[in-house]
């Protein structure tokens, strides 16, 4: 029998204050409603059909047109029996239903697997957790014989119900056409005067087929995330699982509670992370490097050996092995670092190349700069790169040595071995192995005097 999906992503959001969809909200740098379907995906699915209401356009161009994805519209969002109803033309009625939602972003892959694992011939599984406070949650009732009967949802539960601890997560499968005939029997007569899906367990119990539960191991996995504190929640609950798993891997981490994760991270033996990293988009670490405090690192690859001081930025680099860069450095797109080379304190490059052993060490911007190997740049030193409307190439050979405050106005070339004293202005290239400055006389005035102030 094959597997569909339908994941009820319909839903505003009121409690978020927020225009955007709930499920456009972030987690570790990824749609709420990403991490659902990617999840989806590894039970491999003959199809994920997706239902929105409120933002559907948004939410379709957030996570792009799949052809895996059949996105189903709830135009009046009246309960969750009715979304599934929506999805249920386009199911195949041979097929099995796993119902997701697209705000419980935490639930695994095993989860699940054990979810349709427990499905009897013809009958319903529920995934069901006992919380020792079910507050908000429908409770799982059960007869005698220990059988679920039914799932009443709070705000309609008795007193006696109130009390039962087992809780209904939401999530559940079953066959596509029992789905239909159980649907079929829904109302609305209920204070909130919605189609709910959990009536269907009634309806299964009733029809005589077997309701399975499967009691979730860890609560975390089915919380639904309804306002900005159970966001902010879930994502250091995401990030101390990704935490754990690198660790495991080998990485070292200072502090598992002061690191985000919110893209892919690989990285070879030995490298040590201290806290309040931020690693974004595809980042790449050889062996040995180390990332101190407060660093930001996006879409870049570290070589062997590299240290990354201080909060430092660091976004689409590539960096060779046994640099060093920082503390507060700013490395922008087009970053290339050659072996050995150094971006010091309060030093910007961008679409620059440093090559090997070369120095920035401090209070500089090299950007749209070609630089050979064995540079010295010196303090206060600017590539002037942009003229307004266009930008220029700076050029610098091997072993030239520029002086601090020297802005080198572009294009512009300065020769290998080439000497640049402080304080120039360089507008035209420089000849191999020569001395240039520009900078004015100086000159001392005997006669004059600073400036007092009156006395009253």
């Amino acid at each position: 029998m094959t597997l569909e999906v339908i994941v009820l992503a319909a839903g505003k959001g009121t409690r978020m204050r927020s225009a955007l969809p709930k499920v456009l909200h972030c987690l570790a740098g990824r749609p709420l409603l990403d991490h659902v379907l990617r999840t989806a995906a590894l039970l491999q699915p003959a199809r994920i059909h997706v239902v929105c209401g409120y933002g559907a356009q948004a939410v379709r161009e957030q996570l792009g047109e799949s052809g895996n994805i059949n996105w189903v519209e709830q135009v009046e969002q009246l309960g969750t029996g009715h979304a599934v109803s929506q999805a249920l033309p386009h199911i195949s009625p041979g097929a099995t239903i796993l119902v997701l939602y697209g705000d419980v972003p935490l639930v695994r892959e095993n989860t699940l697997n054990t979810l349709v694992t427990a499905l009897g011939p013809g009958g319903l599984a529920l995934l069901t957790a006992e919380l020792s406070d079910p507050t908000g949650y429908g409770r799982i009732v059960r007869d005698e014989r220990d059988k679920v009967i039914a799932v009443v949802e709070e705000r309609d539960a008795s007193e006696a119900e109130r009390a039962i601890l087992e809780i209904n997560t939401g999530l559940m499968a079953g066959p596509a056409e029992q789905f239909s005939a159980w649907l079929s029997e829904v109302d609305n007569v209920n204070r909130q005067g919605e189609y709910y899906l959990t009536d269907v367990v009634g309806c299964a119990a009733r029809s005589g087929v077997t309701v399975s539960s499967v009691s979730c191991a860890d609560p975390a996995e089915i919380n639904g995330i309804n306002s900005r504190g159970e966001l902010a929640q879930a994502e250091r609950l995401f990030q101390l699982r990704q935490a754990d798993s690198l660790m495991s891997a080998g990485l070292t981490l200072y502090d598992p509670a002061r690191f985000d994760l919110r893209g892919q991270l690989s990285f070879a033996k030995d490298c040590e992370i201290d806290v309040n990293v931020v690693f974004e988009g595809t980042v790449t670490l050889g062996s040995n490097v180390r990332v101190g405090p407060n660093c930001q690192i996006i879409d870049s690859e570290l070589g062997d050996g590299v240290e990354v001081r201080a909060s430092s930025v660091i976004e689409g680099a590539k960096i060779a092995a046994n640099c060093t860069i920082g503390p507060f450095a700013r490395l922008r797109p087009g970053t290339t670092l050659a072996t050995g080379a150094r971006v010091g304190n309060f030093v910007e490059t961008k679409n620059a190349a440093l090559g090997k052993d070369s120095k920035a060490s401090h209070l500089a911007y090299v950007g749209d700069a070609q630089v050979g190997q064995r540079v010295n740049i010196g303090a206060g030193v600017i590539t002037c790169n942009y003229d307004g409307a266009n930008k220029h190439q700076t050029h610098i050979g091997d072993d030239a040595f520029i002086g601090s405050n020297t802005a080198l106005v572009a294009p512009v070339t300065v020769g290998n071995g080439a000497t640049i004293g402080a304080g120039s202005a360089i507008s035209r290239d420089i000849p191999p192995g020569q001395l240039v400055l520009t900078r004015a006389d100086q000159k001392t005035r005997d006669d004059w005097q600073r400036p007092q102030k009156k006395k009253d």
